[in-house]
């Protein structure tokens, strides 16, 4: 089965083409930029724009893994900013679903693995939320709500369809481990506000399996919840991090700061989201990294 993924430059995307390329499947990469694309010679490429993907692009195609997105913390929710987060999202995902639509029955893929966030929920408080949990109304809980019910109308096409929705992804190469892990060799680690709220995780390795078990696994259907069921509190992740690089974690961040650097993103620090991988462990899934120490010091090498 040879298997599309868009978003393969990401954090994420190019670690499920080089498992997919492990595994022996054939993979077609869909993407803005051929030169980013880290496995040139394993995989096919095909160029798109971002946002609207030619039904040719999907013929001989089995499944999809639809991670392509404009990065959340590239700055200020300006306008400009809204609509480029989504488009790259929703109409993504709309143009996704048309080009599945426009093909024969027999030429249809046979699954869907389509990228969402733990944004989806409201915050506050510390109940669990599992893939239940009502969602929330402000910028990104609206997109990921959008983000998702386009994903999912490819299931009226005879598509199965799964939407991951990721917490804070940990990798040594990338994401947000990193920049954490700068300001903490500065000395400058600290929790965020009070540090009492919930700050869903889980591991790339993790990340990665998951989106397999997902192609793979016909119990895979609807929202699942991409997170570690070791979750933590921010003051908690704080002192592991800290303990992991062995450097002091004394200076919080103040609330109003972060609102003040970040707008209404500051939010999605600040809120607290207890979210719990209810479905996939259900399922199964087995994550390799299910508690934040060891899932730290290997991202960083510690």
């Amino acid at each position: 089965m040879k298997i599309l993924v868009t978003g393969a430059t990401g954090l994420i995307g190019h670690r499920v083409v080089a498992a997919l390329h492990a595994a022996g499947r054939q993979v077609r990469v869909a993407t803005r930029d051929p030169a980013r694309v880290r496995h040139p010679k394993t995989v096919e490429v095909v160029t798109w724009n971002g946002h609207s993907l030619a039904p040719s692009a999907l013929r001989g195609i089995g499944a999809v893994v639809h991670l392509a997105g404009e990065p959340v913390f590239g700055g200020r929710l300006t306008k400009d900013r809204r609509e480029r987060i989504r488009r790259s999202r929703i109409d993504s995902a709309e143009s996704l679903e048309r080009s599945l639509a426009a093909l024969p029955d027999e030429e249809r893929p046979s699954c869907l693995v389509s990228a969402s966030a733990v944004g989806y929920y409201r915050g506050g408080g510390d109940a669990e939320l599992d893939e239940s949990a009502a969602p929330g109304d402000d910028f990104l809980a609206r997109i990921c709500i959008d983000w998702e019910r386009a994903a999912q109308a490819a299931g009226g096409d005879g598509v199965r369809t799964t939407s991951l929705r990721f917490g804070v992804v940990f990798a040594g190469e990338g994401g947000a481990l990193p920049q954490m892990a700068t300001l903490f060799r500065a000395g400058f680690g600290g929790r965020l506000g009070n540090g009492r709220q919930w700050f869903p995780w889980i591991h790339a390795d993790d990340a990665v399996s998951m989106v397999l078990a997902a192609i793979g696994d016909v119990r895979w259907s609807g929202p699942a919840n991409a997170v570690s069921p070791g979750i933590v509190t921010n003051a908690e992740l704080t002192r592991t991090l800290g303990r992991v690089l062995q450097r002091p974690t004394l200076v919080p961040v103040p609330a109003t700061a972060l609102r003040l650097a970040l707008g209404e993103l500051a939010g999605q620090l600040l809120d607290s989201r207890r979210v719990v991988p209810r479905a996939a462990q259900e399922r199964g899934f087995h994550f390799a990294y299910p508690e934040l120490e060891p899932a730290l010091r290997e991202a960083l090498g510690r």
